[in-house]
């Protein structure tokens, strides 16, 4: 709707007592409006009473009311005039300087209320031009004739007095600053609109950004879920690929995230741009200072310098193809490093001993702390904290909590074992699940040929040869457990991105003899390089 006070001069909210903007304004029978406490200080105590603009005498002194309607819009006028209006000191004030309420372009100074007043009483002031007070007052004369600047000049695309229309501006075609500054406010508001339509525009995109990562998300659970059917159809050596897939697969998910931040911070940063220029252009079309707009138009009307985001999106799509691709890459280069790798492992190699303390009472150990098989009696051993006495598990002596180690254990013959590592506080005496949650990363063999990572959802492995013997590698800070079929030179299976906060030690057990079906001890090998 309208605005009331657009449409007024800030000379139709002066009392003609103060000559200030009303402060609760009241009406006189007369129709004419005044400060409340003007009329009072002005009528005083007498009971026959005149109105100061038209002198009409009122036989009764009217009972005064404040003017609501009129205090809203003058209220409203007040803040829209307040808004970044520098505050302008007289220039006639001797002493304390008022405040200035009008500028005066043909005496060249600022003036206050009391000084103000010899231009609305005396004749020859009548007819000066009277501004909304600024500091800059020189720039409202011209320079060359020293008159008011009243007029534009659409051809040159300046201010001119009067006196430059019949010099250097003869014949142009000249306009009052009035309907020049009308015509430009009228051209703010299109570009006011235009600016508020471009930040629709960009809170539109930063939605379909959202929108497509969201989308992209989903669609990588799907294709990680799908994953996992292109590779069972590998060969089993490829396990690790899946891992190091898995977090490539991430990686470019949060790449396409980050990327989703950057526009969206970017379009975010547009948006203050673009709102700040919305003030502006707000501010600038209620301002009573059309020098000042038609200054500063040139500059606000450019477009702001935005970015084209019409063609700019996230992808939201995840390729199945780039999988298998990436897949066999992996595998390639897989089988190439594996002998090189088990080396490097096996520079890391560690003297295992199993540790005496730890082990079940139905386990019997050998002198030499290498070997280790269930037996058919429970040994008579004391209790301590340390030992399993619920599953015939055993522990190596030294436990790890830096570094890398590595360590092979034969295997041959055997129907069923656990291998891997522990961490130091796991459950000893009561019921265990093998699984990292309860601190245990192990690979496990049962009935003859079914082989597990007993990951937090068990993995099963498919292995092309029994596996004889078996290589156990720990990286403490990366946070990884891997195995290896040591006779085959092959890769089994990884523990990837774990968080370790405490020591880990070698993890054993034999398992049930199954009626001497599985009698077989689980021997701690020497490590040697691999050809």
């Amino acid at each position: 709707g309208s605005d009331s006070s657009v449409l007024l001069s800030e000379d139709q909210f002066l009392c003609s007592i103060c000559l200030d903007v009303f402060t609760d304004p009241v009406s006189t029978p007369c129709g004419h409006n005044f400060c409340m406490i003007c009329i009072k200080t002005c009528w005083g105590d007498s009971q026959q009473c005149y109105c100061p603009l038209c002198k009409e005498k009122f036989t009764k002194r009217p009972e005064l009311k404040v003017n609501t309607t009129l205090r809203e819009v003058v209220d409203h006028f007040k803040k829209k005039s307040v808004l970044d209006k520098p505050e302008v000191l007289c220039d006639d004030c001797t002493g304390v300087k008022q405040k200035a309420l009008k500028s005066c372009l043909d005496c060249g100074v600022n003036l206050c209320k009391s000084h103000l007043e010899s231009h609305y009483t005396i004749p020859r002031f009548k007819n000066h031009k009277l501004i909304n007070p600024v500091k800059n007052l020189e720039v409202y004369i011209c320079q060359k004739h020293e008159k008011p600047l009243e007029l534009f000049c659409r051809d040159d695309q300046t201010c001119v007095c009067q006196f430059c229309t019949e010099g250097d501006h003869k014949n142009h075609n000249t306009v009052s600053i009035e309907e020049e500054s009308g015509q430009k406010k009228t051209q703010l508001g299109k570009t006011q609109a235009e600016v508020q339509q471009m930040i629709q525009n960009r809170l539109k995109k930063i939605k379909e950004i959202e929108h497509s990562v969201e989308i992209r998300k989903r669609n990588t659970e799907k294709e990680i879920s799908d994953s996992v059917k292109v590779f069972t159809a590998l060969m089993r050596s490829i396990e690790r690929s899946q891992a190091e897939l898995l977090e490539l697969m991430e990686e470019k998910q949060k790449a396409a995230e980050r990327q989703a931040e950057e526009f969206i911070k970017d379009l975010e940063q547009e948006i203050t741009e673009l709102k700040r220029r919305d003030t502006e252009l707000e501010q600038l079309s209620h301002t009573e200072d059309p020098l000042h707009l038609l200054q500063i138009y040139p500059s606000l009307c450019r477009p702001p310098h935005t970015t084209n985001w019409t063609d700019i999106s996230v992808d939201p799509h995840l390729s199945v193809e780039t999988l298998r691709n990436t897949l066999c890459k992996l595998q390639k280069s897989l089988n190439e490093e594996l002998i090189k790798t088990l080396n490097e492992k096996i520079r890391e190699s560690v003297d295992v001993t199993l540790d005496p303390d730890t082990a079940s009472p139905y386990l019997i150990l050998s002198d030499d702390g290498k070997q280790v098989r269930r037996g058919d009696k429970k040994q008579s051993l004391s209790d301590n904290p340390k030992r399993f006495t619920y599953y015939c598990n055993v522990l190596g002596k030294e436990g790890f909590s830096s570094g890398r180690f590595y360590y092979e254990v034969q295997v041959r013959g055997k129907r069923e074992w656990d291998l891997g590592v522990a961490k130091a506080s796991v459950n000893r005496k009561g019921k265990i699940t093998l699984c990292p949650k309860n601190g245990f990363w192990t690979v496990i063999l049962r009935n003859g040929n079914e082989y597990r990572a007993c990951a937090d959802t068990p993995v099963s492995l498919s292995l092309r040869e029994n596996l004889q013997k078996v290589g156990v590698f720990v990286d403490y800070k990366k946070g990884l457990v891997s195995f290896y079929d040591v006779e085959a030179r092959s890769y089994i299976y990884s523990y990837t991105g774990q968080s370790f906060t405490e020591k880990l030690y070698p993890f054993f057990s034999p398992c049930a003899n199954d009626g001497g079906k599985n009698s077989a001890p689980l021997i701690i090998s020497p490590v040697s390089n691999t050809k």
